[in-house]
């Protein structure tokens, strides 16, 4: 434990991205997984305006720029084995592009069903299957599944639903999160709070509901964690924390290892206070999960989780000017990607010094772009779906 202490300790940014004309909010990041060199690394952010950028990790400039236009894209993940990125769209659409190359046309396009808003999406661990969460519309809040492998016999870059799970969510989906080794698996959470576990081999949706888990607040992050991935945690839009161990579920054991209604009140931070979580962090090389937080000012707290409750480990100021909205650890080379509302993107590494020196004056965006981040209330989340 000492070990990670003194690693998170120790993070320093190496460098910061290079300014644009439009500043945004990065709202979610990912890597690509492919084998190159670390060096050749491409780095996709969600901004604030629904487009994705690509970056190249190295240097943190921007690379080329991929528009859901006139949808707005939510959430963006790499494929596992190659260099393609995915986003879900609110044209009822789920979105595939080579991030090598600039293109305003995706190379897949996965249509879903008549008034689908896709919110949230994932794809899992062998790029077979995507699953993408809706919006409610009328009473409907669905699950929507497609096979994701090119069929050499049907070239078309338009791809039709396998099917959906529409009984177990009564709310907007707001997270999917498929297991990192079985692609069968698959979590998902809510603003109806609760979240589902499923195993997606078995034929129909009631068979397939492993458990529900009920976090009684709108769902804003899940992730899974522990020895071979068997638990899975969540964090909600009023900042709290729910984490059950599935292992226990054949078991007269409970299932819950912790549940804090809101962490804000119950943490004791070394220095400074905490205002918001960002996301859950599962170190597998030790065998632990850490939750990611932040303030207003910009400062990044990292909390180290067990069932006794959450710990503060280390904080990271220096960085950003403003709230922190996501960020991406990569365990091969321990650096820390992180994005905020300064339109900054920061990678930090363990004992790094910052290679080029950018002004970190505060940068505000225009307020229009409220209508499209996370907002750290269950009230106002709620007050401006309403809208």
């Amino acid at each position: 434990m000492e070990k990670i202490e003194e690693q998170f300790a120790n993070l320093n940014i190496v460098r910061r991205s290079s300014g644009t004309k439009e500043l945004t909010y990065l709202l979610g990041i990912d890597t690509s997984k492919t084998a190159q060199a670390e060096k050749g690394s491409l780095v996709a952010v969600l901004c604030s305006n629904g487009s994705i950028r690509i970056y190249d990790k190295e240097r943190l400039n921007i690379l080329r720029e991929f528009s859901g236009y006139p949808g707005l894209l939510n959430g963006v993940k790499f494929a596992n084995s190659c260099d393609s990125v995915y986003s879900s769209c609110t044209d009822g659409t789920v979105k595939c592009w080579d991030a090598r190359v600039a293109s305003e046309k995706p190379v897949q396009l996965f249509k879903g069903y008549p008034s689908n808003i896709f919110i949230s999406f994932d794809i899992n661990c062998n790029n077979h299957v995507i699953c993408a969460g809706t919006e409610k519309v009328d009473d409907d809040a669905l699950l929507v599944f497609w096979d994701a492998r090119i069929n050499s016999q049907d070239l078309s870059t338009t791809k039709d639903p396998l099917g959906a799970y529409s009984e177990t969510h009564s709310d907007d989906i707001t997270q999917v999160c498929f297991h990192p080794s079985n692609p069968n698996m698959v979590v998902s959470g809510s603003t109806d709070g609760l979240v589902n576990v499923f195993d997606i081999s078995v034929d129909n949706e009631e068979d397939a509901l492993v458990t529900t888990c009920n976090s009684v607040s709108s769902v804003s992050y899940i992730g899974w964690s522990g020895k071979d991935y068997k638990q899975i945690y969540c964090m909600t839009h009023d900042e709290g924390f729910c984490w059950w161990d599935l292992n226990h579920l054949d078991t007269d054991e409970p299932i819950t290892r912790l549940n804090i209604q809101d962490v804000r009140e119950v943490i004791h931070m070394k220095e400074g206070t905490l205002d918001y979580l960002i996301g859950g962090l599962y170190h597998e090389k030790m065998d632990k999960l850490f939750v990611v937080g932040g303030t207003n000012t910009g400062i990044i707290h990292l909390m180290s989780c067990t069932t006794s409750g959450l710990t503060h480990v280390t904080s990271l100021p220096g960085g950003h000017a403003a709230t922190v909205r996501s960020f991406c650890w990569n365990l091969q080379d321990d650096s820390l990607l992180t994005g905020g509302e300064d339109a900054q993107l920061l990678l930090w590494k363990p004992g790094a010094i910052e290679k080029t020196f950018t002004k970190k004056d505060s940068m505000k965006v225009a307020s229009s772009v409220y209508q499209r981040v996370r907002v750290h209330s269950n009230d106002s989340y709620k007050r401006r779906k309403k809208q």
